[in-house]
């Protein structure tokens, strides 16, 4: 018997993460284990963190869903 293949989390991976997608990443992991998985209160989470979007300004749902999208999440 085989044993069933699995996915390394850094095998999908093209590159290395940014400073920018590590501290987004560690700040989101703190918001789900302390606030919750709910949009808006992962946007308020970012925003009272002051975890700002690429172009420096506060989180939006939308802004949230496009950076997700741009990510690849």
């Amino acid at each position: 018997m085989h044993p069933t293949p699995y996915l390394e989390v850094h095998q999908s991976r093209t590159r290395e993460p940014t400073p920018y997608e590590i501290k987004l990443a560690r700040t989101l992991e703190e918001i789900f284990t302390r606030v919750g998985h709910e949009l808006t209160d992962v946007v308020a989470g970012l925003n009272a963190r002051q975890v700002r979007t690429p172009d420096g300004e506060p989180w939006t749902e939308r802004s949230f869903r496009d950076e997700m999208h741009r990510l690849g999440a």
